[in-house]
């Protein structure tokens, strides 16, 4: 007697990840997993689905992502990402566990388990990122090994803190062994990093990188035997430059990631499926490009069930008419055709937003006219150290229209310690008014740049007032602003609605800015203009910080 199962897919053009072919195969599906191939299986289906000529690739990965900077929870994204292909993504939750520890992740892992998207967390492996800001919460390596228990924990998340690393210093060399004692692995995060020092982190087992931006550093990470992923976020949009690195004959070490990419880019574009279209459209063959973003990805991080359409592996596939485009025409997850279902985000009621600035603490009294200033780099999280004269007016900085340098300060916002860093910044291009978040990498402090301090002040009010959030400002008017109540990163909407709101704030943005302003994300821009573990210089809470002399300096050149 043949065996009945769920489901079969027959005339389809099925990729094969090991030759990197497509092939006409027929795929016999079974309580959510490949039973079998071929016509011949001895085989009966509840349902047939005739894929009619279309193209069938395993169901996309993206190998690092931070849902966080999506703007919305979890089980949100799950519904933005699975109609565009997405099927399993590898996220590290530290953005919240920066602000709220261990009780953040959990709130991740929980509402994760609304959505059939597959979501693998690594654990964050820097909180705090650096001792030169003030964050939420500090995890050790004792505090996160009870976490591995989770099901969905998968390894060690981005390893950013080098000179720990270059040290060996307990904490975070006994974190590396707890991933790798378990079977698992850990990510690297390599910015400015060497040939000798990537060499460091090689040693330690290290495995996996998405910090390059230029075709040495990803041919480095190649030399290296790291798997590269290549990335292309809101503002690290690097795969277009990268795309060339890649070959037939070295394919198989390179994935795709997002790492950072907002809810309303994600609902346009998609995620991987986007990176797909870049690379094919920039030479990568077709099938080799939907390889990398499955199978690679898979294998990076050792998820060895997934990222192969052949019997024994789980049934996430998507059906396309057109390679190019990398539209999916259905997606299946776990054996079933996905349909959206309505969830809501779980309920977050922790208030993270206390500070107490006051609007004279915005003054920057100087004795020099000759600063140090941020200068933003559009689309690109690494910033320009520039050397600036600047106007004052009685001892005070005042805004400089003429040379687009603008007022910038983080405020602290999670122990009521009252600090607070000023600096001054490049390339916003705002004219009269300010904008202000809560989102500000990787501690996650308050960030506001604006022509004048009345408008940053309100713009920060009006964000602490809904325990987080973005907000755009004129004067002692908010413009716009979008709610983010849970950790002061994310939105407890649907993702439509976010979407909507991140469109509100960015055409606020253009009636406080000039013309040419947004040819780049102007609030992504800022969040990460506050992470000194990135190139060149930084503001904290504790003040301006010089990624190169890995130290803090004076806003003034003396």
């Amino acid at each position: 007697m043949r065996k009945q199962v769920d489901l079969c897919c027959m005339n389809g053009k099925v990729l094969n990840v090991f030759n990197r072919k497509f092939e006409e195969k027929v795929l016999w599906i079974d309580q959510g997993k490949i039973v079998a191939t071929g016509e011949k299986a001895e085989l009966t289906a509840h349902e047939v689905f005739d894929a009619q000529g279309a193209y069938i690739v395993p169901g996309m990965i993206d190998a690092h992502v931070h849902i966080e900077s999506s703007m919305v929870a979890p089980s949100e994204l799950g519904k933005a990402l699975l109609t565009k292909g997405t099927t399993t993504i590898v996220t590290d939750p530290h953005e919240i566990a920066n602000v709220t520890g261990i009780s953040g992740l959990k709130y991740m892992i929980n509402d994760a388990g609304q959505t059939p998207l597959d979501i693998f967390f690594m654990l964050p492996s820097s909180v705090p990122c650096t001792p030169f800001e003030h964050n939420g919460a500090t995890l050790t390596a004792e505090d996160l090994r009870p976490l591995y228990a989770e099901p969905s924990v998968k390894g060690l998340a981005e390893v950013m803190d080098y000179p720990a690393v270059a040290k060996r210093e307990p904490d975070i060399m006994q974190k590396i062994q707890d991933a790798q004692q378990l079977g698992y692995h850990a990510d690297g995060h390599g910015a400015g990093l060497d040939a000798s020092q990537l060499d460091v982190y090689r040693q330690v087992g290290i495995d996996t990188d998405h910090e390059c931006t230029t075709i040495q550093q990803a041919q480095e990470r190649l030399s290296a035997g790291f798997w590269t992923f290549l990335r292309e976020g809101s503002v690290e949009k690097d795969l277009e430059k990268l795309i060339p690195v890649v070959t037939e004959s070295n394919a198989q070490r390179f994935a795709f990631c997002t790492d950072d990419k907002l809810i309303s880019d994600l609902l346009i574009d998609g995620g991987i499926n986007y990176c797909i279209q870049l690379a094919i459209k920039n030479g990568i063959r077709p099938e080799t490009a939907y390889t990398m973003a499955s199978y690679n990805a898979a294998q990076a991080h050792k998820l060895t069930d997934r990222g192969i359409l052949n019997t024994g592996f789980v049934a996430d596939l998507v059906v396309l008419k057109d390679l190019k485009t990398a539209t999916a025409q259905k997606v299946m997850k776990n054996g079933q055709w996905i349909v959206p279902k309505p969830t809501h985000p779980l309920s977050f009621t922790t208030n993270t937003v206390h500070q107490h600035l006051e609007k004279t603490d915005l003054k920057i009294k100087l004795t020099d006219d000759y600063c140090n200033v941020i200068g933003i780099i559009p689309n690109h999280i690494e910033t320009n150290h520039l050397q600036k004269h600047v106007p004052l007016k009685n001892g005070y900085f005042v805004n400089d229209t003429a040379q687009d340098i603008s007022k910038m300060i983080v405020v602290e916002r999670h122990h009521q310690l009252g600090t607070f860093g000023l600096g001054l910044v490049h390339g916003f291009k705002i004219t009269n008014g300010a904008i202000a978040t809560t989102i500000a990498h990787d501690s996650h402090n308050i960030v506001a740049v604006g022509s004048d301090d009345q408008a940053i002040y309100t713009a920060i009010q009006a964000i602490s007032s809904t325990h987080g959030g973005i907000a755009v400002s004129k004067g002692t008017e908010v413009l716009a602003k979008m709610p983010l109540p849970i950790a002061g990163l994310m939105s407890n909407q649907s993702c439509q609605v976010a979407a909507e709101q991140l469109t509100a704030i960015l055409n606020a943005y253009l009636q406080i800015s000039l013309p040419s302003a947004v040819k780049f994300n102007p609030f992504i821009t800022l969040s990460f203009l506050t992470l000194p573990v990135i190139p060149s210089i930084k503001l904290t809470d504790q003040g301006l910080y010089d990624f190169e002399q890995a130290n803090f300096i004076s806003l003034e050149i003396k």
